[in-house]
């Protein structure tokens, strides 16, 4: 199946609050984990967060580690409202910093110690311009955690998996999870654009039937 595109930022009110309060808790705290995990090295630093959503991940992962900081970008402003509302709720203001702008955008920011991302790329057109922000941003040797969706093979296949996996969601969510599936990558097509941009270093690794993740340093 050809990638089918999605609109490139989720900009609407209605769009926004249902995707923040809808139930990720089990991906976002594994994603978190799955840093810390990871990179047991890692425990000071500024972390560059491209596409920061309402700033759940954020939150996790910054809660316990004192020598963190972190600077999300989203390019929605309704999520950065709420993304806002939720880093001040977790008293966690004086260490989140956030920025509503699109990530091609030059960033106020010396180069980072660490680059995450979650369910960003599929969103962008053109997912050179992604990569080349993790290696831009990344100062050498700084870990790397990028996770999104794995393109099914049809769209009843995402239908399928949508129904699986939401069937009890509101219908907003599901249409955008469906239409996110169409626009998200093969691991094939990941491995592609991490080798033109001689990020080969990184290793992708699927997760199950619906993500995959990207993760190492970038030197």
């Amino acid at each position: 199946m050809e990638r089918i595109l999605e609109p490139e930022v989720m900009d609407g009110v209605e769009q926004a609050q249902v995707y923040a309060e809808a139930d990720f808790a089990e991906e976002n705290q594994g994603f978190a984990d799955r840093f810390l995990e990871s990179y047991p090295d890692f425990t000071e630093g500024h972390v560059l967060d491209l596409g920061c959503g309402p700033a759940d991940i954020p939150i996790r992962l910054l809660r316990g580690q004192s020598g963190l900081w972190l600077t999300g970008l989203d390019a929605s402003q309704p999520m950065i409202r709420l993304a806002e509302r939720a880093v001040k709720e977790a008293g966690l203001a004086d260490r989140i910093t956030l920025l509503c702008q699109r990530f091609q955008d030059p960033i106020p920011t010396s180069p980072v110690d660490a680059v995450i991302s979650n369910s960003l790329v599929h969103h962008v057109p053109n997912p050179l311009q992604f990569w080349y922000a993790v290696k831009k941003f990344a100062k050498p040797g700084s870990p790397v955690l990028v996770m999104d969706l794995l393109r099914p093979e049809s769209p009843d296949e995402a239908q399928t998996i949508v129904d699986q996996y939401a069937a009890t969601e509101p219908e907003q969510l599901r249409k955008d999870f469906y239409n996110s599936l169409l626009s998200a990558f093969t691991e094939d097509e990941v491995a592609a654009h991490l080798a033109e941009l001689n990020l080969s270093r990184l290793l992708i690794d699927v997760q199950g039937d619906r993500h995959w993740i990207v993760y190492g340093r970038v030197y």
